[in-house]
């Protein structure tokens, strides 16, 4: 048998074959319709619609973190003009021969420095929580103790409250509570909720409390105070809504609290947590025993709570 016999043998095995197999292929689109319409069950449509809600759902989370990242995008690029504007109106200066001598020079080299200093500042702050988004630093998330963490956060900001006149509480949770959490990333989200309530005040309280919710498998960790209603109305509304056009530029060279409150929601989520404003349910108690009255409103941060494994006799 030479090559050419060799040749159409395996042709004709080919065209055998594909024959077979488009015949099989056609019986089975054929029977397959009748099969599924004469076999489909309650359960399994009702399994479609499930699956049809469940996507649904995740279009809706897609669309709003679309939404979510360009409004972070904007502000972004809001908050960092500030810094470089001072650092481009200290150089014009200098380059324009508006000094009258060297000391004066000197001085808006140093403000041009400072300005930079900052503008990097702000910079570290935003790409740590993007590369956490981006996967490219990883969360330490690991059980903690609640009680522990909230015992760092108050020792680290009692002094500065105790400075402006504010009376900082530590209720303390319970010992057997242990969430999941980066425990250096939720420290620092921590801090900053606190410090937005003492900054801007020079008088009031500050009461730090937490409670688990085991139906819900989380912990709730709550910081309650008065602040200024357009402190809070910037904060609240910023999770939701686009940066105005007409808004001023942040002129202070630092973060602003909404941002700050918008890159401690981002670093929550990721780790499974979230970030709320919520009215406070009652009044604060004042240091001196009467109820602290005024614009007092409850930051609720959300942790996955630990369930300890069940012991077994």
């Amino acid at each position: 048998m030479d090559w050419s016999n060799w040749l159409y043998l395996a042709t004709g095995l080919g065209i055998g074959i594909g024959g077979c197999l488009l015949f099989g292929s056609r019986r089975g689109i054929i029977e397959t319709p009748a099969k599924e319409s004469n076999g489909i069950t309650n359960a399994e449509v009702q399994a479609l619609r499930e699956q049809l809600q469940q996507t649904q759902l995740a279009y809706q989370m897609a669309y709003q973190m679309s939404q979510f990242k360009g409004g972070f995008l904007s502000r972004t690029a809001h908050e960092l003009r500030a810094p470089l504007n001072g650092l481009i109106g200290a150089l014009e200066l200098i380059l324009g021969n508006l000094c009258d001598n060297p000391a004066e020079e000197r001085e808006f080299l140093l403000k041009a420095r400072a300005s930079a200093l900052k503008l990097v500042e702000m910079l570290d702050v935003i790409l740590d929580v993007a590369r956490l988004e981006n996967g490219k630093t990883k969360m330490q998330v690991q059980p903690l103790q609640l009680l522990k963490v909230l015992e760092e956060v108050y020792h680290l900001t009692h002094l500065q409250a105790a400075d402006r006149n504010i009376h900082l509480k530590l209720i303390p949770p319970e010992p057997d509570i242990y969430i999941f959490a980066d425990p250096r990333r939720l420290r620092q989200v921590l801090v900053n909720l606190v410090d937005s309530g003492i900054t801007p005040s020079t008088s009031g309280s500050i009461f730090i409390s937490a409670a688990a919710d085991v139906a819900r498998k989380e912990a709730a960790i709550w910081i309650d105070g008065a602040r200024s209603e357009s402190a809070w109305s910037e904060m609240s509304d910023l999770l939701r809504s686009p940066l105005p056009a007409n808004e001023q530029i942040n002129v202070n060279q630092e973060l602003s609290p909404g941002m700050i409150f918008l890159l401690n929601q981002r670093l929550l989520e990721l780790m499974q947590g979230r970030l709320e404003i919520l009215p406070f349910p009652g009044a604060l108690p004042s240091e001196e025993g009467k109820t602290d009255s005024g614009d007092i409103r409850r930051i609720q941060c959300s942790l996955p709570l630990v369930i300890p494994e069940p012991e077994f006799d």
